[in-house]
């Protein structure tokens, strides 16, 4: 799948929106990805998420592990297309942890996911879960890396669309001078 082609399926399910958004990690934007509008569409879901899985079909994973709430859709699709377990990790008093009876073994070749990445706060969370198991870890997958600069995460890291919207601080935010109301749709 192409960019443009990815980019049209947010703009036609109305997953990405406009305004004034304070994203998870704190920062404001005027852009916001509404991933959960654009995978209510299993179909698009499942045709977003093989085009990431393809990216990781050769590491040969065991495993998919995301974040909770936005990756766990992510995760479950790419793990369902690679024929693996999903696994989603979720915040115990500020602390990313596997609940539910998940868990990781040391020969688990773990494949970590989002939805989007802003800073990387939330993948870095996750990524240190997965090593503290023991397993190992064969890449970082996204569907949109909105950071606006390169991370490195220490594996390979495949985005599906990597775009510049900018974020600020609460206290640099243009949108925030405007008076300009804010919206958190995020999970954090």
């Amino acid at each position: 799948m192409k960019k443009q082609e990815i980019l049209s399926l947010f703009k036609e399910t109305g997953a990405l929106l406009s305004g004034h958004f304070r994203l998870s990690s704190g920062l404001h934007s005027g852009n916001y990805f509404q991933c959960a509008l654009l995978l209510q569409n299993p179909d698009i879901a499942e045709k977003i998420c093989s085009e990431l899985a393809s990216f990781f079909k050769e590491d040969k994973p065991t495993c998919v592990v995301a974040p909770a709430l936005g990756g766990v859709i992510v995760s479950y699709e790419t793990g369902r297309v690679l024929g693996v377990k999903s696994l989603f990790t979720e915040r115990v008093e500020g602390k990313m942890t596997l609940r539910r009876g998940f868990e990781l073994k040391k020969e688990d070749k773990a494949l970590v996911v989002e939805d989007v990445i802003t800073t990387g706060l939330s993948t870095s969370e996750v990524l240190d879960v997965v090593r503290a198991a023991g397993a190992s870890i064969i890449g970082v997958g996204c569907i949109v890396d909105r950071s606006g600069k390169t991370l490195n995460f220490g594996v390979k890291l495949k985005s599906l669309v990597r775009l510049d919207f900018p974020a600020y601080k609460p206290e640099e935010c243009p949108l925030c001078k405007k008076g300009i109301g804010i919206t958190k749709p995020g999970s954090r």
